[in-house]
Protein backbone atom coordinates (compact mmCIF):
# COMPACT_ATOMS: atom_id res chain seq x y z
CA UNK A 1 0.00 0.00 0.00
CA UNK A 2 1.23 3.51 -0.62
CA UNK A 3 2.15 5.83 2.35
CA UNK A 4 0.93 9.27 1.75
CA UNK A 5 4.23 10.42 3.60
CA UNK A 6 6.92 8.28 1.55
CA UNK A 7 5.30 9.82 -1.44
CA UNK A 8 5.28 13.39 0.06
CA UNK A 9 9.08 12.95 0.87
CA UNK A 10 9.60 12.33 -2.88
CA UNK A 11 7.62 14.89 -4.13
CA UNK A 12 4.77 13.25 -5.43
CA UNK A 13 1.64 14.46 -5.88
CA UNK A 14 -0.29 13.23 -2.53
CA UNK A 15 -4.20 14.19 -1.77
CA UNK A 16 -2.97 16.62 0.89
CA UNK A 17 0.17 17.57 2.53
CA UNK A 18 0.91 14.97 5.37
CA UNK A 19 1.93 16.05 8.73
CA UNK A 20 3.65 15.05 12.03
CA UNK A 21 5.36 16.53 15.13
CA UNK A 22 9.22 16.06 16.69
CA UNK A 23 9.06 14.67 20.08
CA UNK A 24 5.42 13.76 19.14
CA UNK A 25 5.93 10.57 21.40
CA UNK A 26 6.11 13.10 24.41
CA UNK A 27 5.49 14.06 27.86
CA UNK A 28 2.35 16.00 26.60
CA UNK A 29 0.36 13.07 26.46
CA UNK A 30 -0.74 11.45 29.54
CA UNK A 31 -0.71 7.95 27.88
CA UNK A 32 3.24 8.59 27.49
CA UNK A 33 3.54 9.81 30.64
CA UNK A 34 1.67 6.34 32.05
CA UNK A 35 4.07 4.13 30.05
CA UNK A 36 7.18 6.09 31.05
CA UNK A 37 5.96 5.70 34.77
CA UNK A 38 5.51 2.10 34.43
CA UNK A 39 9.13 2.06 33.14
CA UNK A 40 10.49 3.60 35.97
CA UNK A 41 12.84 5.96 34.19
CA UNK A 42 13.75 7.57 30.48
CA UNK A 43 16.63 4.92 29.72
CA UNK A 44 14.59 2.16 30.86
CA UNK A 45 11.72 3.12 28.12
CA UNK A 46 14.09 3.24 25.37
CA UNK A 47 15.77 -0.52 25.46
CA UNK A 48 11.76 -1.60 26.29
CA UNK A 49 10.73 -2.41 22.94
CA UNK A 50 7.00 -3.37 24.00
CA UNK A 51 6.98 0.09 25.91
CA UNK A 52 9.17 2.19 23.30
CA UNK A 53 6.96 0.53 20.43
CA UNK A 54 3.67 1.94 22.40
CA UNK A 55 4.25 5.47 22.61
CA UNK A 56 5.52 4.90 19.14
CA UNK A 57 2.18 4.34 18.07
CA UNK A 58 0.58 6.66 20.53
CA UNK A 59 0.67 9.96 18.92
CA UNK A 60 -0.54 7.81 15.20
CA UNK A 61 -3.69 6.83 17.32
CA UNK A 62 -4.52 9.96 19.71
CA UNK A 63 -3.25 12.90 17.83
CA UNK A 64 -3.72 11.27 14.20
CA UNK A 65 -0.61 11.99 12.52
CA UNK A 66 0.66 11.13 9.09
CA UNK A 67 3.65 9.03 10.32
CA UNK A 68 4.93 7.62 13.14
CA UNK A 69 8.66 8.85 14.52
CA UNK A 70 10.42 5.46 16.05
CA UNK A 71 10.78 6.03 20.34
CA UNK A 72 14.20 6.24 21.26
CA UNK A 73 17.14 8.78 21.95
CA UNK A 74 19.72 10.07 19.72
CA UNK A 75 22.51 9.55 23.08
CA UNK A 76 21.66 5.90 22.81
CA UNK A 77 25.10 5.79 20.17
CA UNK A 78 27.76 7.06 22.19
CA UNK A 79 25.73 4.94 25.36
CA UNK A 80 26.77 1.91 23.25
CA UNK A 81 29.96 2.74 22.05
CA UNK A 82 30.93 2.83 25.93
CA UNK A 83 30.48 5.95 27.36
CA UNK A 84 28.52 6.18 30.80
CA UNK A 85 25.24 7.91 30.11
CA UNK A 86 22.58 8.98 32.76
CA UNK A 87 19.61 10.94 32.52
CA UNK A 88 19.69 13.05 35.92
CA UNK A 89 15.86 14.75 37.01
CA UNK A 90 15.74 18.00 35.80
CA UNK A 91 19.17 18.58 34.63
CA UNK A 92 18.88 15.76 31.21
CA UNK A 93 21.27 13.83 29.76
CA UNK A 94 24.98 13.44 31.39
CA UNK A 95 28.30 11.48 30.45
CA UNK A 96 30.35 10.74 33.86
CA UNK A 97 33.57 10.10 31.31
CA UNK A 98 33.69 13.04 28.17
CA UNK A 99 35.56 12.56 25.77
CA UNK A 100 39.04 14.85 26.65
CA UNK A 101 42.03 13.53 24.81
CA UNK A 102 42.91 10.43 21.46
CA UNK A 103 43.20 7.53 24.40
CA UNK A 104 39.54 8.70 25.26
CA UNK A 105 38.50 7.89 21.56
CA UNK A 106 40.38 4.69 21.45
CA UNK A 107 38.51 3.21 23.99
CA UNK A 108 35.06 3.85 22.53
CA UNK A 109 33.64 0.70 20.56
CA UNK A 110 33.31 2.10 16.52
CA UNK A 111 31.73 0.70 13.67
CA UNK A 112 29.55 -2.42 13.64
CA UNK A 113 30.45 -3.18 17.43
CA UNK A 114 28.83 -0.49 18.40
CA UNK A 115 25.79 -0.59 16.13
CA UNK A 116 25.30 -4.41 16.84
CA UNK A 117 24.83 -3.30 20.72
CA UNK A 118 21.56 -1.63 19.73
CA UNK A 119 19.68 -4.66 19.58
CA UNK A 120 16.66 -2.87 22.02
CA UNK A 121 16.31 -0.48 19.13
CA UNK A 122 16.00 -2.91 15.73
CA UNK A 123 13.47 -4.80 18.31
CA UNK A 124 11.59 -1.83 18.57
CA UNK A 125 10.93 -1.57 14.66
CA UNK A 126 9.86 -4.79 14.24
CA UNK A 127 7.43 -4.74 16.68
CA UNK A 128 5.96 -0.93 15.74
CA UNK A 129 5.97 -2.73 12.23
CA UNK A 130 3.63 -5.93 12.63
CA UNK A 131 1.44 -2.80 14.24
CA UNK A 132 1.26 0.04 12.51
CA UNK A 133 -1.31 0.21 10.00
CA UNK A 134 -0.14 -0.32 6.18
CA UNK A 135 -0.73 3.68 5.17
CA UNK A 136 1.51 4.99 7.72
CA UNK A 137 5.28 5.44 7.73
CA UNK A 138 7.99 4.60 10.25
CA UNK A 139 10.78 7.39 10.68
CA UNK A 140 13.77 5.90 11.86
CA UNK A 141 16.40 8.90 13.19
CA UNK A 142 19.53 9.76 14.37
CA UNK A 143 21.75 12.60 15.71
CA UNK A 144 24.44 14.42 13.54
CA UNK A 145 27.78 13.40 14.30
CA UNK A 146 28.36 17.04 15.37
CA UNK A 147 25.53 16.98 17.81
CA UNK A 148 26.44 13.77 19.15
CA UNK A 149 29.85 14.72 19.86
CA UNK A 150 29.14 18.31 21.18
CA UNK A 151 27.46 15.48 24.45
CA UNK A 152 30.32 13.47 24.13
CA UNK A 153 32.61 15.91 24.68
CA UNK A 154 31.48 18.29 27.05
CA UNK A 155 29.71 15.77 29.15
CA UNK A 156 26.35 17.08 28.85
CA UNK A 157 24.00 19.98 27.14
CA UNK A 158 25.50 23.26 27.12
CA UNK A 159 24.46 26.82 25.59
CA UNK A 160 28.18 28.07 25.29
CA UNK A 161 29.86 24.79 23.32
CA UNK A 162 33.28 26.25 24.92
CA UNK A 163 35.04 22.54 25.56
CA UNK A 164 33.82 21.94 21.86
CA UNK A 165 34.66 24.95 19.97
CA UNK A 166 38.11 25.14 22.17
CA UNK A 167 38.71 21.66 20.06
CA UNK A 168 37.22 22.98 17.14
CA UNK A 169 40.01 25.92 16.68
CA UNK A 170 42.59 24.43 18.98
CA UNK A 171 42.87 20.66 17.76
CA UNK A 172 40.53 20.03 14.88
CA UNK A 173 42.55 16.97 14.39
CA UNK A 174 41.28 15.89 17.33
CA UNK A 175 37.59 16.66 16.35
CA UNK A 176 37.63 15.25 13.38
CA UNK A 177 38.74 12.05 14.90
CA UNK A 178 35.63 11.46 17.03
CA UNK A 179 32.86 13.07 14.25
CA UNK A 180 34.86 10.49 11.90
CA UNK A 181 34.35 7.71 14.70
CA UNK A 182 30.85 8.49 15.17
CA UNK A 183 29.71 8.71 11.63
CA UNK A 184 30.56 5.24 11.08
CA UNK A 185 28.76 4.19 14.06
CA UNK A 186 26.33 5.95 12.67
CA UNK A 187 25.86 4.54 8.89
CA UNK A 188 25.99 1.14 10.28
CA UNK A 189 22.91 2.17 13.23
CA UNK A 190 20.98 3.62 10.18
CA UNK A 191 21.27 0.89 7.81
CA UNK A 192 20.36 -1.15 10.47
CA UNK A 193 17.27 0.11 11.64
CA UNK A 194 16.27 0.66 7.85
CA UNK A 195 17.01 -3.50 7.29
CA UNK A 196 14.70 -3.72 10.35
CA UNK A 197 11.94 -2.12 8.64
CA UNK A 198 11.81 1.40 8.60
CA UNK A 199 10.88 4.23 6.07
CA UNK A 200 11.78 7.04 5.76
CA UNK A 201 15.80 8.45 7.77
CA UNK A 202 16.08 11.54 9.67
CA UNK A 203 18.94 13.29 10.86
CA UNK A 204 19.14 15.69 13.47
CA UNK A 205 21.49 18.03 13.77
CA UNK A 206 19.81 20.29 16.68
CA UNK A 207 22.78 22.28 17.60
CA UNK A 208 23.84 23.47 13.79
CA UNK A 209 23.54 27.03 14.59
CA UNK A 210 26.66 26.34 17.24
CA UNK A 211 29.17 26.79 15.01
CA UNK A 212 29.90 29.73 12.46
CA UNK A 213 29.34 29.99 8.43
CA UNK A 214 32.54 29.29 7.64
CA UNK A 215 33.01 26.18 9.57
CA UNK A 216 29.50 24.26 9.29
CA UNK A 217 30.33 22.41 6.55
CA UNK A 218 33.60 21.24 7.99
CA UNK A 219 32.67 20.09 11.39
CA UNK A 220 28.90 19.36 10.78
CA UNK A 221 27.39 19.08 7.10
CA UNK A 222 30.03 17.11 4.91
CA UNK A 223 29.78 14.08 7.99
CA UNK A 224 25.81 14.15 7.39
CA UNK A 225 26.23 14.59 3.80
CA UNK A 226 28.34 11.25 3.92
CA UNK A 227 25.81 9.50 6.15
CA UNK A 228 23.27 10.17 3.17
CA UNK A 229 25.25 9.19 0.37
CA UNK A 230 26.18 6.08 2.14
CA UNK A 231 22.55 4.98 2.53
CA UNK A 232 20.93 6.11 -0.61
CA UNK A 233 24.01 4.18 -2.52
CA UNK A 234 22.18 1.18 -0.63
CA UNK A 235 18.71 2.14 0.01
CA UNK A 236 17.88 4.53 -2.73
CA UNK A 237 14.03 4.12 -2.38
CA UNK A 238 14.39 5.15 1.68
CA UNK A 239 13.68 8.97 1.54
CA UNK A 240 16.78 10.99 3.80
CA UNK A 241 15.39 14.17 5.46
CA UNK A 242 17.77 16.68 7.18
CA UNK A 243 16.99 18.83 9.74
CA UNK A 244 19.64 21.58 10.96
CA UNK A 245 18.39 23.44 13.17
CA UNK A 246 19.04 27.45 13.59
CA UNK A 247 20.81 28.03 9.73
CA UNK A 248 19.02 30.56 7.94
CA UNK A 249 22.32 32.25 7.34
CA UNK A 250 23.59 28.70 5.72
CA UNK A 251 20.95 27.76 3.05
CA UNK A 252 23.06 28.68 0.26
CA UNK A 253 25.76 26.06 1.65
CA UNK A 254 23.56 23.30 1.44
CA UNK A 255 24.05 20.31 -0.49
CA UNK A 256 23.67 16.74 -0.55
CA UNK A 257 22.18 13.50 -1.88
CA UNK A 258 18.79 13.47 0.34
CA UNK A 259 15.57 14.28 -0.39
CA UNK A 260 13.30 16.33 2.58
CA UNK A 261 15.32 19.48 4.31
CA UNK A 262 13.53 20.12 7.32
CA UNK A 263 12.93 23.86 7.99
CA UNK A 264 13.42 25.03 11.91
CA UNK A 265 10.43 27.93 13.26
CA UNK A 266 13.39 30.45 12.84
CA UNK A 267 14.11 30.29 9.12
CA UNK A 268 11.22 32.05 7.55
CA UNK A 269 9.68 29.21 4.82
CA UNK A 270 9.49 31.86 2.24
CA UNK A 271 13.23 31.98 2.22
CA UNK A 272 13.67 28.30 2.67
CA UNK A 273 11.26 27.76 -0.35
CA UNK A 274 13.73 30.22 -2.17
CA UNK A 275 16.66 29.10 -2.09
CA UNK A 276 16.14 25.29 -1.68
CA UNK A 277 12.56 24.46 -2.78
CA UNK A 278 13.53 23.29 -6.28
CA UNK A 279 16.06 20.47 -5.33
CA UNK A 280 14.46 19.98 -2.23
CA UNK A 281 10.98 18.71 -0.56
CA UNK A 282 10.80 21.00 2.07
CA UNK A 283 9.44 20.70 6.30
CA UNK A 284 8.02 22.38 8.90
CA UNK A 285 7.98 24.85 10.20
CA UNK A 286 5.19 26.15 12.70
CA UNK A 287 6.86 27.95 16.24
CA UNK A 288 5.80 25.06 18.58
CA UNK A 289 4.77 27.95 21.00
CA UNK A 290 1.76 28.19 18.44
CA UNK A 291 0.50 25.31 19.58
CA UNK A 292 -0.91 27.07 22.72
CA UNK A 293 -3.68 29.10 21.04
CA UNK A 294 -5.69 27.23 18.42
CA UNK A 295 -6.07 30.44 16.81
CA UNK A 296 -1.88 30.84 16.52
CA UNK A 297 -1.97 27.60 15.24
CA UNK A 298 -4.77 27.72 12.16
CA UNK A 299 -2.98 31.75 11.27
CA UNK A 300 0.40 29.69 10.96
CA UNK A 301 -0.78 27.06 8.96
CA UNK A 302 -2.50 28.81 6.47
CA UNK A 303 0.27 31.22 5.88
CA UNK A 304 2.73 28.14 5.51
CA UNK A 305 -0.02 26.81 2.83
CA UNK A 306 -0.21 29.94 1.31
CA UNK A 307 3.40 30.15 0.83
CA UNK A 308 4.27 26.42 -0.14
CA UNK A 309 0.91 25.65 -2.19
CA UNK A 310 0.82 22.34 -1.20
CA UNK A 311 3.14 20.94 -3.41
CA UNK A 312 6.76 19.46 -2.52
CA UNK A 313 5.88 20.02 1.42
CA UNK A 314 5.53 18.07 4.47
CA UNK A 315 3.58 20.14 7.24
CA UNK A 316 5.81 20.10 11.15
CA UNK A 317 6.53 22.09 13.67
CA UNK A 318 10.00 23.86 13.59
CA UNK A 319 11.15 21.81 16.33
CA UNK A 320 9.88 19.82 19.20
CA UNK A 321 6.41 19.65 20.80
CA UNK A 322 6.42 21.38 24.25
CA UNK A 323 5.20 19.07 27.50
CA UNK A 324 2.55 21.35 28.46
CA UNK A 325 0.90 21.95 25.44
CA UNK A 326 -2.67 20.55 25.42
CA UNK A 327 -3.74 17.39 23.50
CA UNK A 328 -6.78 18.59 21.57
CA UNK A 329 -4.56 21.54 20.51
CA UNK A 330 -2.24 18.89 18.99
CA UNK A 331 -5.21 17.45 17.02
CA UNK A 332 -6.30 20.97 16.09
CA UNK A 333 -2.85 21.19 13.97
CA UNK A 334 -3.34 18.26 12.61
CA UNK A 335 -6.67 18.59 11.22
CA UNK A 336 -5.74 22.59 10.40
CA UNK A 337 -3.32 21.12 8.23
CA UNK A 338 -5.14 18.54 6.32
CA UNK A 339 -7.84 21.15 6.44
CA UNK A 340 -5.99 23.44 4.00
CA UNK A 341 -4.52 21.04 1.91
CA UNK A 342 -6.75 18.69 0.87
CA UNK A 343 -7.33 18.46 -3.02
CA UNK A 344 -10.80 18.14 -4.05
Amino acid sequence: MSKIFVDACFGKETPYTPVWMMRQAGRYLPEYMAVRAEAGNFLNLCHDPKKACAVTLQPVDIVGVDAAILFSDILVIPDEMGMDLSFVKGEGPKFSDPITCEADIERLLGGDEAASKLTYVYDTIKLIKEQLADDKALIGFTGAPWTLATYMIEGEGTKTYNICKKMMYSNPALLHKILAKVTEVVKLYMEKQIEAGIDVVQIFDSWAAAIETEKYDEFSWKYMVEIADYLKAKYPHIPIIMFPKGIPAFLDKVYGNFDVFGVDWSTPMALAKEKLGEKYVLQGNMEPCRLYSKEATTESVEEIQKTMEGKRHIFNLGHGILPDVPVENAKHFIHECHRVSKKI
